[in-house]
This record gives structure tokens, C-alpha cells and sequence, in this order.
């Protein structure tokens, strides 16, 4: 997918950068601020090429930017906050929560071997949790976060978006919302299910934070929300609606895959999704399926069974 730039709503420019990844493309969104500035929200891949990138960005719209603005800290979205905040010499601004995790993902104290020990622990083989080694190191190498970021509050107002805090893809994931417009970050997907998962140094119940999310948006019901990848979601309620359906039958397969002998999260996560996947992917599979497993178990609907490290889960 080639990079491109283009109005999406009155004063709200849509950048999509292309993507060396599973999924080939992110959106970042400059909104209007003031007269003739911008207020950039999210940045992007920190590839060699980024600041390149968007430098022709900038020149193609015209006008300062006064803010950048990191809903979350996946690589795709706050890869290239540090050489864009350089570019640009505009603050960023990210979320408390936000930026502790993504200091443990990607900071001087990342610890890789903790993430391959918690992919063995729930069942994934060892040779596949190696095999990731270099696909992470190849993803820190793009992550050039702003240390030190200007905090961000939900509650809080930027511009006259109200910064609101919608968890569950990830534990501080932020998103702006004014006027019935939602910049959504990967908090609602038009086309796909957010992926939610489970990590080492997470909080315990993301899907039930996931839920609750999509349960506000329901109720703040905007008009139109402007998401991190695919199209513009033209009926969030309905679609967030469509969500929570979606984890409610997935949990009902999660649960129906324990009847039986114990299973560990990525012996589930081969049931739940059986088509074929890369190993970097299968990892998302473990980690969403593992998700759905606690969800289950904080509800009394399933056990966890702990024995010589590894971790297995049957019928509550």
C-alpha cells in the first residue's frame, strides 16, 4: 500500500502510512487547531524513512503543528513520536498508563526472555516462541518513543477533544472524541475485531475492560469514528454492538473448548483459530484466547490449573 493523504471531514486530514507488517497500513489524523495549526494523533512506523515521510506530509498541508497526540503504544502508533516531535519541535502527549507500558515494552528495561517465558508458560511451543526472537528485536528497532511525554488525563480537553480512556486493546488505550466525531485509535475496527490480549506485565481482565469500552462508546453513541486501520466507521454504536456480540460468542467457543480434558491457551487458541498463522500472529491468537480463558475464570465459568510451569485451564 502506498502512503497517502487525504480529507476525511472539515478541518480532519487522514494520513495513511503503508506497513511493513501483518497488516499493511496505519492511519495517523492531523485535526485542525486554531487557524493554521494541527494537532497530530499518532505517528506511524519509526522507520529510517519516517521523518521523510513526514516531512511531505507537512509540506503538503500547510500550517504548524501544535500537539502530537499517542493513543497507544503499539508500534504502528507511537514508532515514530520521537523523530516526529524532532521534525516538528511539537510536544507529545501520551497517557500515564500508556507510556509506563510502553517503557516496559520498549525501554531500557525491555525484557524479551519474560515475554518468551510467558508464551511457554501457556503452551506455545519452544522452538515457535524462538522463532520470535528476531521479529521483536526487528520491532524495537522501529519504536522511537518521546521520553518523558507531556501526561495526558482523560477528562482532560486538547483543543476541545475530550481525551477518553476506552481500554481493552490496550491498558491505557486513549481516544479523542468532539462534536460526535471519535478518533478512535484501535479501540473500534469497521471491519475487524480490535485484537484484545493478555499479557505478562498487563492488566488481568482486558476483555472485561474491552467490553466496558465498547459498552461507553454505545452510550456516547458519535456519529462517525475515524479508526487506526480500515475504513471510517459511519455508525460506531452499531458497530461497537457488533463487537460485543462477537466476544460473546467467542467466549461461548472458548468455554465449550474446556469441556474435557485441560487445555492450555495456545492448545485453545488452535480450536478458536484453526486457520494457519505465521508464528509472530500466533502469538496474538494465544494472547486474545488467553484473555477470553480469564474473563471466564474472574466469572467463576472456568479454573486455571498451575503445574511445572505451565498453565492449563478446564471447566469452571
Amino acid at each position: 500500500m502506498e502512503n497517502r493523504v487525504s480529507e476525511v471531514a472539515d478541518g480532519i486530514t487522514r494520513v495513511t502510512l503503508a506497513l511493513p507488517l501483518g497488516i499493511d497500513h496505519v492511519h495517523c489524523y492531523l485535526l485542525r487547531s486554531g487557524k493554521d495549526g494541527w494537532t497530530i494523533v499518532d505517528t506511524g512506523l519509526g522507520l529510517a524513512e519516517a521523518e521523510e515521510r513526514w516531512r511531505a506530509v507537512l509540506l503538503l498541508v500547510g500550517g504548524r503543528v501544535d500537539r502530537i497526540v499517542v493513543t497507544h503504544f503499539h508500534p504502528d502508533h507511537v514508532g515514530a513520536a520521537r523523530p516526529l516531535g524532532a521534525l516538528t519541535g511539537a510536544p507529545v502527549h501520551q497517557g500515564k498508563i500508556d507510556y509506563a507500558q510502553c517503557l516496559r515494552a520498549w525501554g531500557p528495561g525491555r525484557s524479551p526472555e519474560r515475554f518468551y517465558a510467558y508464551m511457554r508458560e501457556h503452551g506455545m511451543p519452544v522452538d515457535h516462541s524462538e522463532s520470535m526472537r528476531s521479529e521483536g528485536d526487528r520491532l524495537a528497532e522501529w519504536v522511537h518513543y518521546q521520553p518523558n511525554p507531556e501526561p495526558l488525563t482523560p477528562g482532560e480537553r486538547i483543543d476541545g477533544w475530550e481525551v477518553l480512556h476506552l481500554p481493552g486493546h490496550a491498558d491505557g488505550h486513549l481516544a479523542l472524541l468532539r462534536d460526535g466525531v471519535l478518533i478512535a485509535g484501535d479501540a473500534l475496527l469497521a471491519t475487524i475485531s480490535p485484537n484484545v490480549g493478555l499479557y505478562h506485565d498487563a492488566e488481568p481482565d482486558p476483555l472485561g475492560d474491552y467490553l466496558g469500552s465498547l459498552e461507553r462508546i454505545v452510550e456516547l453513541a458519535p456519529r462517525v469514528a475515524f479508526a487506526g486501520h480500515g475504513p471510517t466507521i459511519d455508525d460506531p454504536p452499531a458497530r461497537a454492538r457488533e463487537l460485543i456480540a462477537h466476544h460473546g460468542e467467542r467466549l461461548e467457543a472458548t468455554g465449550a473448548a474446556l469441556e474435557g480434558t485441560p487445555r492450555t491457551a495456545y492448545d485453545v487458541s488452535l480450536l478458536l483459530f484453526p486457520d494457519p498463522l505465521p508464528r509472530g500472529l500466533r502469538r496474538f491468537a494465544l494472547a486474545e484466547t488467553r484473555a477470553h480463558l480469564e474473563y471466564l475464570v474472574l466469572r467463576d465459568r472456568a479454573q486455571r490449573i498451575a503445574a511445572d510451569g505451565v498453565t492449563a485451564y478446564a471447566a469452571g
